[in-house]
């Protein structure tokens, strides 16, 4: 017995001598919305090299590293309107990406365009509730994806944001929506219980919060879930920084699912540190700024995109104009400044005289900085295909156009509009809406300004859609919007706009 016990009392102290094994992590690296910004960003953020970079330094540093891209790699600058893809597509794999889901910018160009450039991406290409059976898409995206690391299995899948009222309808044609929330929950369930994942990762573009009433983000699906783990997402240009308790949303059975987003164009990189032990994840984020510069060295690659990035360049330095302000993306100037300028234009383009102009603050996508306004800023701010139209629109039809408007916390209208709404943006309440002054009369009609992708629905804006277009322009908006500039700087005009809040939330 003594003996026995001799042997027991050596194996306990030979066990506590052991050094405790620190378990295996596995670090997924996230970005989304990164919108064409091939180059730092006005503020000096992002760039795409610097992001390379960055993805580079995580892998020589950890053993075990997964990127993924939540969708949105393009739409926003020229690079995208000038050679449509070429440039974000090939960096997919340059970068290294092994999962990219589908934004909805990446149907910009059609599903033609967009078949021939992701058969050519080596990432996997998921997509859990887009049916792609009936297009040449069909072979070439799956709903999830599987890896194992360290012996423990982690199930990816990719959800995406209803297309309509976002997407023009023959952008997508033969593609199949289903359910995002639905789907969501029944493949994370499929991976946990059939597949016996591990861990489930959603990488998604529907955003953190839902858009429009009847929607959902993120945050809801988490809510909601059993068995979601943890969720990359995209879509709503949420910046979501570490120590945010927006990133840790409860489950339907109390357990904390991780969120993050990096805002858009590129400027942040996610990471998530997920304990392979315990499955406990640490949620970080890399700013892309100027240190990175030094170790942004790729010579094949920056060789590849000298010839794009001259051509690139060239616009960008004629100068058009000058702005004596600096005005952000879709912010309150940007907005007045467009539709100002559009009520300014338009009545000559169209020969017709017009009561008021409705944009979307959407459409602007870059900032306008001070001083000068140059070609290729402006085909950057308003990149889209779109064209004018002046449209007759019923009273009622301009009252449920500008409710919609609302549930955005308000959108992009002409100065001839004064709008008071109440309530949440879930169910506002339009209490006051005048136009010139008077009160809008759902029984009259109204000449007015805006564009074919609201017109035809984009936005959820079907009631614009609802009466006669007097005028429809061949030449896409931006165009018109340079030419703009022209006459401003002949007259001795500069850029300049209000602040003033038009459609505002009491």
């Amino acid at each position: 017995m003594k003996q026995i016990s001799k042997l027991l009392l050596a194996s306990v102290i030979a066990l506590i001598a052991i050094p405790n094994v620190q378990a295996e992590h596995l670090i997924v690296l996230g970005a989304n919305d990164t919108h064409s910004q091939i180059e730092p960003a006005s503020d000096g953020l992002g760039g795409l090299l610097r992001r390379r970079a960055a993805f580079d330094e995580v892998r020589r540093n950890h053993k075990n590293v997964i990127a993924v891209h939540a969708g949105d790699a393009v739409q926003g600058t020229l690079y995208f309107s000038m050679f449509g893809g070429e440039v974000e597509y090939a960096a997919i794999d340059s970068l290294g990406y092994d999962m990219i889901v589908l934004g909805n910018h990446e149907f910009d160009n059609g599903m033609e365009s967009l078949t021939q450039h992701y058969k050519k991406i080596k990432a996997v290409k998921m997509s859990a509730n887009y049916d792609f059976s009936n297009t040449k898409l069909a072979d070439v995206l799956q709903p999830y994806c599987i890896r194992t690391v360290a012996g423990k299995r982690i199930g990816f899948f990719g959800i995406n944001v209803d297309p309509k009222g976002l997407i023009s309808d023959d952008k997508y044609a033969g593609m199949l929506y289903l359910d995002n929330c639905e789907v969501a929950e029944a493949t994370a369930k499929y991976l946990k219980e059939v597949q016996k994942v591990d861990f489930t990762i959603m990488v998604s573009h529907i955003g953190y919060y839902p858009e429009t009433v009847g929607q959902v983000g993120d945050s809801i699906i988490a809510s909601r879930s059993h068995y979601i783990d943890m969720i990359v997402g995209g879509h709503t240009h949420t910046l979501l920084k570490p120590g945010d308790p927006r990133t840790q949303v409860r489950n339907a059975d109390g357990k904390i699912v991780t969120i993050g987003q990096n805002g858009k164009h590129g400027k942040y990189v996610a990471v998530y540190d997920i304990d392979l032990d315990d499955f406990s994840v640490k949620y970080d984020q890399i700013k892309l700024d100027k240190s990175f510069d030094a170790k942004a060295h790729y010579p094949a690659f920056e060789a590849w995109l000298k010839p794009y990035k001259f051509k690139v360049d060239s616009v960008m330095g004629n100068v058009l104009g000058r702005s004596v302000r600096a005005m952000g993306d879709g912010d309150q100037p940007s907005q007045n400044w467009l539709c100002d300028a559009v009520m300014e234009m338009l009545p000559g383009i169209s020969g017709l005289k017009l009561d008021g102009v409705i944009m979307n603050k959407g459409g602007i996508r870059q900032p306008m900085p001070k001083g000068d306004v140059t070609e290729g800023l402006m085909g950057s701010m308003f990149p889209f295909d779109n064209r004018f139209l002046v449209i007759e629109v019923k009273g009622s039809d301009l009252l449920e156009a500008l409710r919609v408007m609302a549930t955005r916390g308000g959108d992009a209208v002409s100065k001839e509009f004064k709008v008071e709404f109440t309530g949440s943006l879930d169910n506002p309440k339009i209490t006051s809406a005048k136009l010139n002054g008077k009160k809008i009369n759902p029984n009259k009609t109204y000449k007015i300004g805006t564009i074919d992708y609201l017109a035809n629905g984009g936005d959820h804006m079907e009631a614009l859609g609802r009466g006669p277009r007097l005028f429809v322009d061949t030449v896409p908006y931006g165009e018109h919007m340079k030419e703009y500039i022209k006459k401003l700087t002949r007259e001795n005009r500069v850029v300049d706009a209000s602040e003033t809040i038009r459609m505002i939330h009491k």
